[in-house]
């Protein structure tokens, strides 16, 4: 139960009025007196409450683990409580809507805006732990999609981005660049495409989130954007280069409707030497998963693979050179109604003394958006990196792969994007994707029922609705 300081000391006044005219005067201070200390002295009461979206059992323990050290370290009692991702919404509105929101929310990268719009989060009080800790200390991509004029309107606490996921020892046999622009990509797939090996395995179910993620990575690339404020769009030449582009991967992917799982099968059997993928096959690709191992050889535990391949998480086209990377990011955000200075403490805490912890909840899908401190500039970016992961066998990161693996992955997040977050059209940009008309139309034009500009024309009739 969160302790609320306002309605706490209106409850109070409430009562003295009642009890004024219940029983007399003397007898009221009296026993309004002992209902004021017994509650203060509670120790069901929290100082400050705290609501997660990292609801799964092992996760929560270790949040509650930390609330614990921080308590330990400043007396400040934290309330852990979990929230459903799905409910997250609606249940910050309903509480904004009641005076009575947590302290501290974790929360995804599409409700820092319109939260901050909606005067549910604190932005100076989230901006001043950003200054605290050092601007400079962030991964500049995550900090600019929670810009709201010049401040930061929620603290980046930790986020993945997609990868292209790749083989570099048959790029390297056949003496080809790494994977890190459209060119390069067209020329991988050709050289290393025939016998039993696919060029590519690229995402071609329409009805599949996973597809829609891989497009908008695509399309981010060649600096193709969707949304402006206030509306949409119109398409023309990036969105073409794009859709080319895609047909090419897709051309030299296996026939049928693909998606995450034929994705890593084949890349796991040696049978492409490019997919693009999330970085929670980093794990499973060195063997520590047993429900998905990797068949390139015929030992499932086996690290070979993972010494074979590498990753890039920023690549571009020829309309957007310095190219793009599709991330999902997560924010605390010290709400409206919060108690302020124990809320940044706790905030500070988890972003500094005990940020090594917070990545700990889970390190293959939490890279480190503040990398190091004053006294170090890689000091997170490091401790992270030696963190275990795996399900089956746990390992960490250095053990399986190489010190530029590392630091490309977590570089990502500097040049991190997604649609409509500097518009403050989020919103916007999920209804669009969600629509799924772009996997469709894409898939027509991959299917060759219809050419490039008839593609690029549909899908500007479908932006038009929006």
């Amino acid at each position: 139960m969160h302790f609320n300081h306002r309605y706490f000391f209106n409850l109070i006044d409430k009562l003295k009025s009642l009890f004024k005219y219940l029983i007399g005067e003397k007898m009221r201070k009296i026993l309004s007196f002992i209902f004021a200390l017994t509650l203060l002295s509670s120790n069901s009461f929290a100082d400050i409450t705290f609501w997660t979206t990292e609801v799964q059992p092992a996760r929560m323990e270790k949040q509650m683990e930390m609330a614990k050290s921080f308590e330990s370290k400043t007396g400040i009692k934290v309330e852990v409580i979990p929230v459903e991702e799905k409910d997250l919404g609606s249940r910050a509105t309903a509480a904004a809507a009641a005076g009575n929101l947590p302290d501290v929310i974790y929360h995804t990268l599409q409700y820092v805006l319109p939260w901050a719009e909606a005067g549910i989060l604190d932005v100076n009080a989230n901006n001043d732990v950003v200054k605290s800790l050092g601007k400079n200390t962030f991964a500049p991509g995550a900090l600019n999609m929670a810009k709201k004029g010049g401040k930061i309107a929620a603290v980046p606490v930790d986020g993945w981005t997609q990868m292209v996921v790749y083989r570099k020892d048959l790029f390297k046999q056949a003496g080809l660049e790494p994977p890190t622009s459209y060119e390069n990509i067209t020329k991988a797939v050709k050289v290393l495409s025939g016998g039993d090996m696919f060029g590519f395995v690229a995402a071609t179910k329409t009805d599949e989130n996973f597809m829609s993620q891989v497009l908008e990575h695509v399309l981010l690339a060649n600096g193709v954007n969707f949304v402006k404020k206030g509306g949409t769009k119109k398409q023309g030449k990036a969105l073409k280069n794009s859709l080319e582009f895609y047909k090419v991967i897709a051309k030299a992917s296996p026939p049928g409707e693909l998606f995450w799982k034929q994705s890593r099968e084949l890349y796991f059997a040696g049978k492409t030497p490019m997919i693009i993928w999330s970085p929670f096959i980093m794990d499973e690709l060195a063997g520590l998963r047993d429900s998905a191992p990797p068949t390139i050889n015929s030992d499932p535990t086996s690290s070979e693979l993972a010494s074979k391949t590498g990753f890039i998480t920023n690549f571009s086209g020829p309309n957007n050179k310095k190219g793009a990377a599709w991330a999902d990011l997560r924010y605390f955000g010290i709400t409206a109604d919060a108690d302020t200075d124990e809320a940044k403490k706790f905030v500070e805490y988890s972003m500094d003394e005990g940020y090594t912890s917070t990545l700990a909840i889970a390190p293959e899908g939490k890279f480190p958006v503040r990398r190091g401190n004053s006294s170090d500039p890689a000091a997170f970016t490091k401790a992270w990196s030696k963190l275990p992961v795996g399900v089956d066998r746990k390992k960490p990161l250095t053990e399986l792969y190489s010190p530029d693996v590392i630091n490309n992955i977590v570089a990502g997040l500097d040049t991190a994007n997604r649609w409509g977050v500097k518009e403050g059209e989020l919103s916007r940009a999920s209804k669009i994707i969600n629509a799924q008309f772009l996997n469709r139309i894409t898939r027509e034009y991959i299917d060759d029922q219809i050419t490039v500009d008839e593609a690029v024309k549909k899908i500007n009739a479908e932006l038009a609705k929006f």
